[in-house]
């Protein structure tokens, strides 16, 4: 690491901490040749996933675009919090197949997996822009799909 002050190559690493999310890594840093400090931060660089689209064309994968789309499902029922940790669970998700590039079948797939455990008005909300709902029996498939799923209730509640 060059010291944006001096330019020296010569330095110490002073103090190491990782973001709350564990993803990044703030160093501290002193120049050996000027004494002056400066922090750093270190992240894995990963390969680019990317995205295969009905029509055969490959983007990057963009985490801002499944974020948008799941903010819109859950708006007014799930934090900005809870919905970036679930697209964070998603792209990991993804990156767990290790492929290169994954569907946009497999990323709606993924997103819907992670919603239906978080909230299923949000799951059903974006079920129905994900599997294009025509008419008010899909919404009822999709709602007799999600309660099979679902644990059976305890009977001693009330």
């Amino acid at each position: 690491m060059r010291c944006p002050h001096c330019g020296s190559v010569d330095d110490k690493v002073v103090d190491s901490r990782p973001s709350p999310d564990h993803t990044v890594i703030r160093r501290r840093r002193a120049c050996l040749a000027c004494a002056a400090r400066f922090t750093t931060f270190e992240k894995v660089g990963l390969v680019q996933l990317r995205v295969r689209k009905r029509s055969g064309v490959e983007r990057p994968f963009d985490h801002e675009k499944v974020l948008a789309g799941m903010r819109r499902a859950a708006q007014g029922r799930v934090s900005e919090s809870v919905l970036t940790d679930v697209a964070y669970q998603v792209e990991l998700s993804l990156r767990a197949l290790n492929e290169p590039s994954v569907s946009s079948e497999q990323v709606g797939l993924a997103v819907l997996a992670a919603l239906k455990d978080v909230d299923e008005v949000t799951y059903v909300r974006f079920a129905s822009v994900y599997k294009n709902f025509e008419r008010p029996e899909d919404f009822a498939q999709e709602l007799s799909t999600l309660r099979k799923d679902a644990p059976p209730k305890d009977e001693t509640e009330t």
